[in-house]
């Protein structure tokens, strides 16, 4: 099945963490609005019987699945990208879920008054949001899935396999050194587990290519990861 996947053309943001399993596991797919543009994908949303709030989504025969984690469930079932037990399947999806919560929280770091205003009218507000975040929040995150991801003797986030997981860890890394560089210099021995996630992901063969790749489209500021100096420290 080629899959129609269908995100803004030109960031990573959101579909990336759709891209990168796709791109590991060899599965074909289009990046739709790369191809056709942002009015036929807006066209797509605005038909779809079961719409999305927004993008990235998965066009299937007329089925359309939303949601970062929604769709990574559905890939991880449907192409073995997840393991086999129920237990693990939702411990995949309850980490899916928590990366999502530190995405929106990254997110918020640049905008913290309003999506819709630009970050110039804001940076007061961010430069506050930005010193909790860096002391504060990013740690506790960082914490929590290294603690999850050590938990068992597997070389990977759940076990002996790489899955969608993996994938977001990887990406959630090398986001946060592409917006605070300095405060992760800092932290990153802390984290010994999930830097080795991040380069065992990075060495799988589709993904290898993927990065060298003109598909993947460099960080900027304009997606979630925004690297402005100013909200950056030690």
């Amino acid at each position: 099945m080629n899959y129609q996947l269908w995100y803004w053309p030109t960031i990573q943001g959101r579909g990336e963490f759709i891209r990168l399993p796709l791109e590991a596991a060899g599965i074909d797919y289009c990046d739709c609005a790369r191809e056709e543009g942002i009015a036929a994908m807006q066209a797509r949303m605005a038909k779809a019987a079961r719409a999305p709030l927004a993008p990235p989504f998965l066009d299937l025969d007329g089925m359309v699945i939303a949601q970062v984690a929604n769709i990574l469930q559905y890939l991880g079932e449907r192409h073995d990208l997840a393991l086999s037990s129920m237990r693990d399947r939702l411990w995949a999806n309850q980490l899916q879920l928590t990366v999502a919560d530190l995405v929106a929280e990254i997110h918020n770091v640049h905008h913290p008054v309003g999506t819709g205003e630009y970050y110039e009218g804001q940076r007061t507000e961010a430069a506050r949001t930005a010193r909790q975040f860096r002391e504060e929040r990013l740690p506790k995150f960082l914490d929590y899935f290294e603690d999850a991801i050590t938990g068992h003797g597997g070389p990977w986030a759940i076990d002996h396999r790489w899955t969608h997981v993996d994938t977001s860890l990887f990406q959630l890394v090398e986001g946060l050194r592409y917006a605070f560089p300095r405060r992760m210099a800092t932290l990153e021995p802390r984290y010994p587990k999930l830097v080795m996630i991040r380069d065992r992901t990075a060495e799988l063969p589709g993904i290898a290519a993927y990065l060298a790749s003109d598909r993947r489209v460099p960080f900027s500021n304009d997606g979630i990861f925004r690297h402005y100096p100013e909200l950056d420290a030690d």
